[in-house]
């Protein structure tokens, strides 16, 4: 029986109905396996108009200084939320990044985001993209002067909120609200983890190497650790990027990046910070072949023997790809608004 993730202090409550500025919303819970931790993040109570809102925010390029870019130009429904036409993201006036876009899934269960983990509250994180000169290049009070004088958005403000004015904090809730909703566990795994289904034995012996080689990072049933490692990647020169150590200045933190969720790892090429590896068999051909990799700066994790033979590497792979959900991206609830 699945769990419910209520976006309310009162946890113990089913669906029902509360007074927020004199509108009743209803209580938008989340479904997420039993087997799953509890969500990290805590969202104040949300209605359906309010994750629409946030859900025609995310696909306009209203957004951007130039109206070109939206959020959903860096992360794609059908690829797990990311791009895989670039390494790094691309923003307006054709400006580059310099790094990967990150899927965007299961978001209420980060304690950081961004590769550098820079920003610790999912409501506040749309700040970055919007201001960055790389990406959307806008300053909040420009953006917030445009909604206002746009009809459409001024009449939801109306219409979620009850107040005539689109503010800051309104706008960053809205779009919080649609990215927390981006739940993916439906894949091949979470229905053999229900007892629905048996893996192939191809699958099954993949499973069984992933937990010796790969689950102390990509840490089940999530496949994910909400922790900065050091996979031994040398420096990219074009992007010179120091990963962590730009926010916390510790030498110990150098070339620490955010280990990402291999949920949909499929489709979300490609990989890594910069990304470098356009194929997932690049990425464990990276780590087998580097397994007795000495450097300093990479995690001990990865100092023990992660090598694997050609028919291993073919098992791995058959695993993770039973970690695509399939109706995650193609779900019409997180599609363009028609």
């Amino acid at each position: 029986m699945k769990n419910r993730f209520y976006f309310i202090l009162f946890c113990c409550l089913s669906v029902i109905g509360v007074s927020l500025n004199k509108a009743s919303i209803i209580i938008q819970p989340i479904d997420y396996p039993s087997y799953w931790p509890r969500p990290i993040q805590k969202m104040k109570a949300i209605n359906e108009e309010e994750i629409q809102l946030g859900r025609l925010l995310f696909y306009d390029p209203i957004l951007s200084e130039d109206s070109s870019v939206s959020c959903a130009s860096c992360h794609l429904q059908q690829t797990g939320f990311t791009h895989i036409d670039h390494a790094v993201s691309h923003g307006i006036y054709g400006r580059k990044g310099t790094r990967n876009a990150p899927a965007l899934q299961n978001l209420a269960w980060n304690k950081t985001f961004h590769w550098d983990g820079g920003v610790t509250s999912l409501s506040g994180q749309a700040i970055n993209p919007i201001t960055h000169p790389a990406e959307m290049n806008f300053d909040l009070k420009g953006l917030i002067l445009r909604l206002n004088r746009t009809r459409k958005y001024v009449a939801l403000a109306q219409t979620s909120y009850k107040t005539k004015t689109f503010t800051t904090s309104l706008l960053l809730k809205a779009l919080s609200q649609f990215t927390v909703s981006l739940v993916s566990c439906h894949s091949k795994y979470d229905a053999m983890k229900a007892g629905k289904i048996s893996f192939s034995d191809q699958e099954e012996k993949g499973y069984q190497l992933f937990q010796k080689k790969c689950a102390s990072c990509h840490t089940e049933p999530l496949f994910m650790k909400n922790e900065f490692a050091s996979n031994g990647l040398q420096i990219d020169p074009e992007y010179n990027d120091l990963g962590r150590y730009t926010i916390t200045h510790k030498n110990s933190d150098s070339l620490k990046f955010k280990i990402p969720s291999l949920r949909n790892c499929e489709v979300t090429f490609p990989y890594m910070h910069d990304g470098r590896f356009k194929k997932l068999k690049d990425v464990i051909n990276y780590y087998s072949d580097n397994s007795t990799n000495k450097n300093n700066h990479i995690d001990q994790r990865l100092k023990v023997d992660l090598f694997l033979n050609k028919d291993e590497k073919k098992d791995l792979l058959a695993f993770l790809y039973t970690l695509t959900d399939r109706t995650f991206l193609v779900n019409k609830n997180y599609s363009f608004p028609k």
